[in-house]
């Protein structure tokens, strides 16, 4: 018998909840047949078992274009069981976001999970236009305040396999933005090294966020695994032991079928043993393969976790880590990372402040004393744009802007600047996503997806730690850009509260 609708939420927010969740990937092929109706039988026999608390539908993996998941939730539904629903910002406006979320509580769905979506895949005749107006920690924050009863319970992704510092940093403080913005459940991104696990339940112990966590869980097979390692999946992570390790298993006679089964199986005991409160299944195998997890973890000791713990760690040999490696468990202790911590000291900053560029400081400073609204230029500013409005003068003021603002940040024209939220990098032109709230999860080794630069906000990391700065993601909320105030002045926008940033300060939230 299935479980009734709301056993997903009721599950990992019991103290003693653990969620299996069974992904559903639309097949990008929808003229396969074939496979699209094998997909959906699996998911449907998943959905009516009474183990499984709910079935997760991704929303384009991969950035292609598959059936909307509302569709299918549409199917799923009618099993009298929890449905997560992706919804990725890949394409939608903010009227899509919440007319989404406004559908979903028409169809009876409460569960979404917020990603930001994977960038537009190559599609004939050509790739589409990279539309990302808003991202996933904006999306939270529409989702969680649309009028809807009873609300929608939202969820985010986090990636916590990242290899370098710049690059897993900026992700734990987008997570904290995230919940910030209303996130009920978080669902880790997918890796096998259960080191890294264990740090992001710590890190957030050590930040005193109460969140429930679920981790991603995949049977590989040597091609997913391939494809895992050459990084065609974002936010995924198949190192090169791993991948050695998988070819050698698919030599043997059952192709690794045993093996991947039971290394599954392993991670879903290593989660609950961890303390996180479910796990997302998934991994393009039948319902059959799926029930076996679930039945060999379940004939594992209630300590053997710890020993499989101490194997499965297929991390970089070079992976940033938060945490001291604790010698006997091999996860970690809760005293920070020796060399990491080393790197915190005034000392230390203060010797990387003076190795570095002196570029921060000035333009941060300059934002202190002119646009801020508290610095002793901003009246003046002020002033002075509402005068040259009155008298139609904000033309030529204009053009000193523009000059300025595309040579020294390669300015797109928003209208709704987020330098300062940036550390004077814009996002809107450097980030191929536009990502002004943090850094999505498909990085590699700080490197962007889509274009292989360093990615923008491990840039934003290495201005701001020198400084002390690097928490203050944390500290403001989500920005969405007003795309009315686009190509007009955002000197003006600033000086005359008419931006973002001054409406957070009339609800009074920090700026």
């Amino acid at each position: 018998m299935a479980l009734s609708p709301g056993s997903f939420k009721r599950t990992i927010q019991a103290s003693n909840g653990f969620a299996i969740v069974a992904e559903y990937v639309p097949w990008r092929e929808s003229s396969d047949v074939e496979r699209t109706a094998y997909a959906i039988a699996a998911a449907s026999e998943l959905a009516r078992h009474p183990r499984v608390s709910a079935v997760s539908i991704t929303d384009g993996a991969g950035g292609g274009s598959t059936v909307s998941p509302l569709r299918i939730a549409e199917h799923f539904a009618t099993l009298a069981q929890d449905i997560i629903v992706n919804c990725a910002c890949r394409g939608r406006t903010r009227q899509d976001i919440e007319a989404s979320g406004r559908e979903m509580a028409a169809l009876g769905l409460r569960n979404v999970l917020c990603v930001s979506g994977d960038y537009p895949a190559d599609l004939s005749p050509g790739r589409p236009a990279p539309r990302f107006e808003i991202d996933s920690a904006g999306q939270l924050s529409l989702l969680t305040a649309l009028d809807l009863k009873p609300a929608l319970f939202a969820g985010a992704v986090v990636n916590a396999h990242k290899r370098y510092e710049r690059e897993q940093m900026p992700q734990y403080h987008k997570l904290e933005l995230k919940l910030g913005s209303g996130a009920g459940f978080i669902v880790g991104q997918l890796g096998y090294d259960a080191r890294k696990d264990d740090e992001l339940i710590r890190y957030l112990r050590l930040r005193r966020r109460e969140v429930a966590l679920l981790s991603s869980v995949c049977v590989l097979s040597v091609g997913v695994a391939r494809r895992f390692h050459a990084r065609s999946v974002p936010g995924c992570v198949v190192t090169d032991d791993l991948l050695g390790l998988v070819e050698r298993q698919a030599k043997s006679p059952d192709r690794g079928r045993a093996y991947f089964l039971e290394l599954a199986a392993k991670q879903v005991a290593i989660a609950r043993g961890l303390g996180y409160r479910g796990v997302v299944l998934g991994g393009h195998r039948s319902a059959e393969e799926f029930l076996r997890v679930l039945e060999i973890a379940d004939r594992f000791g209630a300590d053997d976790w710890r020993s499989f713990a101490k194997t499965i760690q297929y991390a970089w040999p070079d992976s940033f880590h938060y945490f001291e490696a604790d010698p006997a468990s091999g996860l970690n202790l809760d005293a920070l990372e020796r060399a990491y911590a080393a790197s915190r000291a005034p000392e230390a900053r203060d010797a990387a402040r003076h190795a570095g560029s002196t570029a921060f400081q000035v333009k941060r400073l300059v934002h202190d004393l002119v646009f801020a609204s508290d610095g002793p230029v901003f009246p003046y500013g002020a002033a002075l744009y509402r005068g040259t409005e009155r008298a139609q003068l904000i033309n030529p003021l204009r053009v000193i802007e523009r000059a300025l603002k595309l040579s020294l940040f390669g300015c797109d024209d928003c209208g709704d600047c987020s330098l300062a939220d940036a550390a004077y990098l814009c996002p809107v032109s450097q980030c191929p996503k536009g990502q002004r709230n943090g850094p999505c999860g498909g990085t590699r080794d700080g490197r962007c997806e889509v274009d292989g630069r360093d990615c923008l906000w491990s840039r934003v990391y290495d201005c701001l730690k020198p400084h002390g700065l690097e928490d203050e993601i944390v500290s403001r909320p989500a920005r969405i850009a007003d795309a009315s105030l686009r190509r007009t002045s955002a000197w003006a926008n600033n000086f005359l509260e008419r931006d973002t940033r001054a409406r957070r300060r009339d609800a009074g939230a920090p700026s």
